[in-house]
């Protein structure tokens, strides 16, 4: 089996499929998978759910299971399935206790929630999956804060039992990666050109994501104002605003001032609207693509010896303003997060250092009232 993008006719819109052996459309799987494109849903997200379910009918395809016969036991066999490493899948190969599992226990959960939606999708046209990945929990305070979305009329079924996934690994959240001040620095003197030092400084200035760097058009960066644009948007290099609520970052001078620099050194008379486009490789003038930043990625990775992604820059961002005494809602329209709760599980850890910064400020280690 395998995962196969596809351009909808007329609309040229993005989506994905999984094919199976012969090469053919599982059906199940494209109606689930059509229906996410109908509302909506972002390529990413349906591509993601296409390699998870892609895995799902593996599993199954090895063991003989009919999809809509199914039980609990057989998901569980699953989620013991994805932790083994590819080659011993086919129980070719013993694995030793020593041997870390494949997949992390986030990625178990992200893909049991994928079944999840998949199941109860074909449950609402008569399969009688609805039952198989959610537990029916009595409703009460835990359940109640346990979200911070309210559906419609909640206040009428907030005291009737809770669907909730029946199976899920007890997962740590991974803190997210930092740069220090002085790698952030070496980052940006280790570009060659103003638009590579300009694209990380944008990163690290305004906390966008790279899609939404990549997307921003001139008309989104408001020299006068100091702030940028973020708007949802098709583009052609596939770059996505995740979210479709716009929002303005405010920016410093030094980044307006850099830009300025750039389009008058490097970007010349160019005829585009993308802010980020290939000015020394092919197709010259189009905008950049994710390949080409990521090979960027690689070439800096070498020259200054730390190992960092895009989303680097976002998380030190956030953590800096965090640092700087932001509030927590400030940072969350800044990220351009649709609840405060990701927000928080995100950004709101305390490391030895801030800890230690918050007590010393309090006075605790000077102002103590005994000796030790």
């Amino acid at each position: 089996m395998r995962v196969q993008r596809v351009l909808m006719p007329g609309s040229g819109a993005e989506s994905w499929t999984v094919l199976d052996e012969d090469l053919v459309p599982l059906d199940p799987v494209e109606r689930f998978l059509a229906y996410l494109a109908s509302i909506e849903r972002s390529p990413n997200t349906v591509k993601a759910y296409a390699h998870d379910l892609k895995d799902w009918f593996t599993f199954l395809a090895g063991r003989g299971l009919d999809w809509r016969a199914v039980t609990l036991e057989d998901v569980a066999g699953f989620v013991a399935w994805l932790r083994l490493p590819p080659a011993a899948r086919a129980g070719l190969v013993q694995v030793l206790p020593t041997v870390e599992h494949h997949c992390g226990e986030s990625s178990v959960n992200r893909k049991l929630a994928a079944l999840t939606s998949f199941c109860e999708f074909h449950a609402r046209h008569g399969v009688p999956l609805g039952g198989l990945l959610t537990t029916v929990a009595p409703a009460g305070r835990r359940a109640a804060a346990s979200t911070s979305f309210k559906p419609f009329l909640h206040h009428i079924t907030k005291h009737d039992p809770q669907r909730r996934r029946a199976l899920a690994l007890r997962a740590t959240p991974p803190r997210p990666r930092v740069l220090s001040a002085a790698e952030a620095q070496a980052i940006l003197d280790a570009c060659e050109h103003l638009r590579d030092r300009l694209l990380f400084a944008l990163l690290l200035d305004t906390g966008v994501r790279i899609g939404e760097a990549l997307g921003l058009r001139h008309e989104d960066l408001d020299i006068a104002g100091r702030q940028v644009a973020v708007l949802a948007r098709v583009n052609d290099n596939r770059a996505r605003a995740k979210g479709g609520r716009p929002r303005w970052i405010p920016a410093s001078a030094d980044l307006m001032r850099l830009y300025a620099d750039y389009l008058t050194s490097e970007y010349g008379c160019l005829d585009s609207d993308y802010v980020f486009v290939n000015l020394w490789g092919r197709p010259l003038g189009h905008p950049l693509t994710y390949p080409a930043v990521y090979d960027l990625v690689t070439r800096l990775r070498a020259a200054t010896g730390t190992e960092f992604g895009p989303h680097w820059f976002r998380h030190t961002y956030a953590t800096w303003l965090l640092r700087r005494g932001a509030g927590m809602e400030s940072v969350k329209e800044l990220l351009g997060h649709a609840s405060i709760t990701t927000t928080v599980d995100t950004y709101g850890h305390l490391t030895v250092e801030d800890a230690r910064a918050t007590l010393e400020a309090a006075g605790w280690f000077t102002g103590k009232e005994v000796r030790l």
